[in-house]
């Protein structure tokens, strides 16, 4: 018989030489993970119990910490609060050291009673220049604006004048005025010039 392409036989034949043989499959070598269980690794887990005595120290470690911290800053407010008492305690300390010295002067004036007016006006003299010296030691300054611009942040007007001289510019001194570095105590009180 002849191979014709119509004929049923010879079809199977190159279906079947066509078709490349059925895969063979092997076996992975074994490697143990088919038999193991979920359980398996459990051991080398920490336990939920293990876990929270952990964070329970932590948290206690934590805490002894911030209490630690909160003592220590409550330690320096107090500290620093009682420092700055005792600094505006004796801050004036070296003032009123000079100011003794001044009051020594007067009394030992006052104390001697054979002594002539003349005598008596050196000793106020003498004395009114220690307090001056202490005055300037500590930066407390007059302020005597005579002739000087009225300036209401340093003088108090206590009348106006018609003068000779620019308006609004101090006339007289009633009493000196004091500042303390660059603080005023106590304005001095003036007359001023009205304007013309």
């Amino acid at each position: 018989m002849q191979d014709t392409p119509n004929n049923p036989e010879n079809s199977t034949d190159n279906l079947n030489s066509a078709v490349s043989p059925e895969p063979t499959f092997t076996a992975a070598p074994e490697s143990g993970i088919e038999n193991e269980t979920p359980n398996d690794h459990i051991d080398t887990l920490p336990s939920t119990e293990e876990l929270l005595r952990q964070a329970e120290l932590a948290s206690a470690e934590h805490h002894d910490a911030w209490l630690r911290a909160k003592a220590e800053t409550e330690n320096v407010r107090r500290r620093s609060l009682e420092d700055v008492a005792r600094a505006s305690k004796f801050a004036v300390e070296k003032f009123a050291t000079e100011l003794v010295a001044v009051k020594d002067s007067l009394e030992a004036a006052l104390t001697n009673e054979n002594q002539s007016a003349e005598n008596l006006k050196a000793g106020v003299e003498l004395t009114l220049k220690q307090l001056a010296s202490a005055f300037e030691k500590a930066s407390l300054l007059d302020i005597n604006p005579q002739g000087e611009k009225f300036d209401p942040h340093k003088h108090q007007a206590i009348s106006q004048v018609d003068a000779e001289i620019e308006p609004n510019h101090v006339v007289s001194v009633l009493q000196k005025g004091y500042a303390l570095h660059d603080r005023i105590i106590r304005p001095a009180l003036v007359v001023v010039s009205k304007a013309k």
